[in-house]
């Protein structure tokens, strides 16, 4: 088995659609600048209400990519 190493970066994605959403868009952007995207961890969730619905979702990701 191959050895790898990590390194972390923090962003934060926002959807007026759902939390899926805002996790995918999140990914997707990071992985325009970013190569060799490996995984992700949800580190936190909110939302914005207005008129007592829900209006807008964030997250916030910890995304590990392979240093080469």
């Amino acid at each position: 088995m191959s050895h790898h190493v990590y390194k972390l970066i923090e962003v934060a994605g926002t959807s007026p659609h759902g939390y899926d959403d805002a996790i995918k868009q999140a990914v997707a952007k990071a992985a325009e600048s970013v190569d060799h995207l490996d995984w992700f961890e949800v580190t936190e969730m909110r939302g914005h209400i207005r008129d007592g619905q829900i209006a807008h979702f964030q997250v916030v990701l910890k995304i590990g990519f392979r240093l080469e």
